[in-house]
Formats: structure tokens, sequence, C-alpha cells
């Protein structure tokens, strides 16, 4: 669409469809690379999870599939196992919520770690780069959702980590947001929350290196990234709505942006949320923990935060950018010949105003979010839990055993020797 460049490096669409799998296959093959799946149970009753195991069994040099998998019982994951049966790859169904590593994490109290949770994707990413990172260089990650998920989508993702010559250690994806049925323009938690936002937090504190940074990027929101190993290892996960510009946060405090690259996926789309009568539900929700990230990423990098008579000003300026851009992105459609609903765009605007004064007020009585420690943390203190927890996220069967009977885990440091495990044994069904 464009050649433009800016602080992070853009990987654009041309729309010359310069694909080619021998060559990436290839690649696979040189450098050990995992893809990992966050996935509800809910998901393999719809078509895109379909889609997506359709595109991903031409990878015939991929390393492993690490599905991250909350279910209520051992049989939902036997019937995921199933699903993905006769990959060109080992597949590995991750049994986030058992009972085993419910177990398994509590135990890490007796350590000061909480690591139970909460439930949702950020938990899910975090048990899926414990597992993925035991053996993968590269781990690239998608949501289960996606049903324009075509071959492009890993290829140009991981491509740019699998030459070591390009010197990247992190890859971000950008797209066009539309509703395949209608057409309409999606994304509304980034189109009109966190782009005026970032804009009206510009205004407020000049020119600032962070926030400059996720300025950078097209698309901060995008569930889908990939990362070299030792970047993914010592990444502190958000477990909210939060997790996005959280890791880009993380990301931000550990590598130089010319490491950075953003690349364009092209046409997207996947399940929509709604914004939600309340701030308690839907993309009135995420817009609120959002709010907290980007703003407990100006303590953490830049030492400011908002004092409470300049929330006046945010939310002047925040409406008044956030009013242009309804006009700007009535403009695009309208040219594109695309449905537009200009009153429900600018009442999104309204809901999302009203949450920033709670926002920035709840921060300051609360100014640090739970977050999972990275893995390299946890690895400094008990070497042994990423072959804890593929154990434990197993399937359960005859063989597999649970807890009590696993060896106990291995800790750095303490008053008393603990003993060390026996050799693993297979460590959890891989469906081939």
């Amino acid at each position: 669409m464009d050649f433009q460049q800016g602080l992070i490096s853009t990987i654009h669409d041309y729309g010359l469809g310069n694909l080619d799998l021998a060559e990436f296959r290839r690649q696979l093959k040189h450098c050990p690379t995992a893809l990992l799946i966050p996935c509800l149970m809910e998901e393999f009753s719809r078509p895109a999870l379909g889609l997506i195991r359709e595109v991903l069994s031409e990878l015939s040099g991929l390393h492993e599939l690490v599905i991250a998998l909350a279910a209520d019982s051992s049989d939902d994951v036997a019937a995921a196992e199933t699903f993905f049966r006769g990959m060109p790859f080992p597949v590995r169904v991750h049994w986030t919520n058992g009972p085993a590593v419910r177990e398994l994490l509590e135990s890490m109290r007796g350590l000061g770690l909480d690591v139970t949770g909460p439930a949702g994707k950020g938990w899910a990413v975090w048990q899926g780069l414990g597992v993925a990172c035991r053996e993968a260089e590269v781990i690239g990650l998608f949501d289960a959702d996606i049903r324009t998920f075509s071959p492009a989508y890993p290829e140009r993702m991981l491509r740019p980590l699998l030459d070591p010559s390009h010197g990247v250690a992190y890859v971000k994806a950008y797209y066009s947001r539309l509703s395949l049925e209608t057409q309409a323009l999606q994304g509304r938690a980034t189109r009109l929350f966190v782009g005026p936002l970032l804009t009206a937090l510009a205004q407020i504190f000049g020119p600032m290196p962070y926030l400059s940074y996720l300025q950078a990027f097209r698309y901060p929101l995008a569930g889908e990234f990939a990362f070299r190993r030792d970047l993914a290892m010592n990444l502190r996960i958000p477990c909210d709505w939060g997790l996005e510009i959280g890791l880009l946060s993380e990301v931000y405090r550990h590598v130089a942006s010319s490491r950075i690259a953003q690349v364009d996926l092209g046409l997207f789309d996947h399940k929509h949320k709604a914004l939600g009568n309340q701030p308690s539900e839907g993309l009135q929700k995420m817009a609120g923990e959002i709010l907290g990230t980007v703003l407990r990423g100006l303590m953490e990098h830049e030492g400011r935060s908002l004092a409470s008579e300049q929330i006046p000003t945010l939310e002047v300026l925040y409406r008044r950018v956030g009013e242009d851009h309804v006009r700007q992105f009535g403009l695009d459609a309208a040219i594109n010949r695309l449905p537009y609903n200009r009153h429900s765009e600018e009442l999104a605007v309204q809901s999302f105003a009203t949450l920033l004064r709670p926002g920035v007020q709840g921060l300051m009585t609360t100014p640090v979010a739970h977050q999972l420690p990275s893995w390299s943390r946890l690895l400094s203190c008990t070497h042994g839990l990423q072959s804890d927890l593929v154990m434990a996220g197993a399937r359960p069967t005859q063989s597999t055993p649970t807890l009590h009977q696993r060896p106990t885990l291995r800790h750095r440091g303490g008053s008393a020797p603990r003993p060390q495990p026996q050799p693993a044994a297979p460590i959890s069904p891989v469906v081939q």
C-alpha cells in the first residue's frame, strides 16, 4: 500500500503474493520453530480453527504446535488431540486448567510466587511459552478464531526471525480489520480508543520515547506476534485485556527498536466484541484495562504520571481526537464504499471517554498490576518447572503420574537439598 518506514521497521504487503512454501519449510527445518495457539474448547465447533489446521498442515518443517487449551474435562483434551491428528509435525495439547496443572502451580506459592491465574489468554500464553520455549528458537502466536487465516500469515510473520542476519527479535502483525459479512470496519478498541488516547497523552506530556514507540505500531492491539526464544523467556506476562500493550511494554524494556519489526498480514477478521452496556462489559472493560496498562507503562519507562488536575485535559483532548478520527474513518469508508455508522462510532467515543477519570483514579489507588513472572525468573529458583508443567498439562493416562507421584520440584538455593527428578519418560502425549 505504501513504502514508508519509521521507528519500527515495517514489512509491507505490496500485493505481489511472493510466497515460497518450499523455502519457508527449509528455513523452519533449519531453525526449530514452534507455533502457540491459546484456545477455548468452544473454538473446535467453529470453522476458523479448521481453516487454521488446514493451512498449518502444509508446514512440514515446523518443530511443534502447542495448543494451550482451557477445557472442562480430559475427554475434551482427547477430542482436541484427535482434531489435530495427522499433522506433519508434533502437536502438543496442553491442558491449561487441568487439575494437575493447578496443583503444580499452586505448589509455587511456597516460593512466594502466585502463578495460579487468573484464567484467560494471558495465563494461557504464559503456560504455552513455558512449554514451547523448551526446544524452539522461534515462537509465533496466533489466536484460534482467525477467520481469514492464510499461508501468508505464518510465513510473513516468522521469516524475519528465521534469518539471524536480519537482527530481528520481535515481530508484531498489523492488518485491515474488516467484517467478512458486511465489509464494515472493525477494531474499534484500536481505532477509537488506543489511537486517540496516545495522541492525547503525547499532547499533554510532549515528546516521549515510550509514547512514540507505541504510536509507531500500526495495530498495537494485534494479538499475533512472534519472538526469539531469549526474548520470550524474559517477558513478564500481563493477565488482563492489557496483554498486548503490556507485552509491547515488556519488549520496549528488553529490546532496541532496531530489533523490532511489524508485518502487514492484509485482510483480517475474527470474533468481534460488543461495546458493552457498562464499564465492566465488552469493549468498555477492555479499554479500561488497556488505559491502566498504558499509564503504568509511562510510570515504568518515563517516570511520569497524570496529576489529578490533568484529568480534565485528557478527557477534552481524547474526545476531540476521537471525534476527528470518526470523521476520518467515515471518509475512508465512504471512498472505499464500505458501510459506516458514524452515530454508533461517536457513541463509542463517548463511552470510552467516561472511562478515563475512574481509570486514572483507580490506577493511583492500585498502581501495581498482577503480572506472571518471566520464565527466566522462575527457572532461576525452580529449574525443573518447564518439564513438570509439560507433564502436568498432558491428558491423564494410566501412565501419567499425578503430582504427588512426580519428583519434587527442583529449587535453587534454600536450606535443604531437594531430591533430583528421574529422567523424564515421554512427557506428554504428542499427536503426530
